[in-house]
């Protein structure tokens, strides 16, 4: 469990296919007395388990696995040697709870459509899969790239818009991106039992 407000940025040391799955290993400024195997670190949106780690002049290396549906179904599987992420340890209890509960399960790749300044801060529209536009909805919750963001507004065409302060566009990889980058959505999971109660995911068959 986690909460969207990303602690990190880490850098992306090196990645090795194996039979079956990437071994991705990560530079953070974590303190390595603060990760344990079996750890689960989001990264930018996914949740990962530490298989490996070791300390650094400043900070940590640790390493994750990912399979290949993880990797197709989000955009770590474009992550090389250099590539930044967006890095959350899980939340513990007693934890403030600053943004929204995040599982680290991403629902699908939107698409950056525009990215406006508005006075100080960024105005940022965002193109879901079809089978996601459901879930949003204005002042609603999301979570972009492992960032939790409120939806700013909800078109009728599917698109979403979410605004953006100067802190969050400095701390995160949001402000890396650009018209026509791919990012990792996980709908509120809020919207989701509400779909299930509603019918509008109710299993094929079953009577709405």
């Amino acid at each position: 469990m986690f909460t969207g407000l990303v602690t990190d940025m880490g850098k992306v040391e090196s990645t090795t296919d194996l039979d079956g799955l990437r071994r991705i290993r990560v530079q953070s400024s974590y303190p390595a007395s603060d990760i344990e195997l079996g750890d689960s670190i989001m990264h930018s949106g996914v949740c990962l388990t530490v298989t490996d780690f070791g300390e650094l002049e400043s900070g940590s290396w640790f390493e994750v696995e990912a399979v290949p549906e993880t990797l197709s179904r989000s955009n770590l599987g474009a992550l090389k040697a250099g590539s930044i992420v967006n890095l959350e340890q899980s939340l513990k209890l007693g934890t403030k709870l600053g943004g929204h509960f995040v599982f680290g399960h991403v629902d699908g790749l939107g698409e950056i459509i525009s990215i406006i300044e508005d006075g100080q801060s960024f105005r940022i529209t965002v193109r879901p899969p079809r089978e996601l536009v459901r879930y949003f909805a204005t002042k609603g919750s999301v979570t972009i790239d492992g960032v939790s963001l409120t939806v700013a507004d909800a078109h009728a065409n599917g698109d979403f818009e979410v605004a953006v302060i100067p802190h969050t566009w400095s701390v995160t990889t949001i402000g890396q991106l650009q018209a026509g980058s791919k990012v990792n959505l996980e709908v509120d999971m809020l919207a989701r039992y509400v779909a299930r109660m509603i019918g509008v995911d109710a299993p094929e068959g079953q009577v709405k």
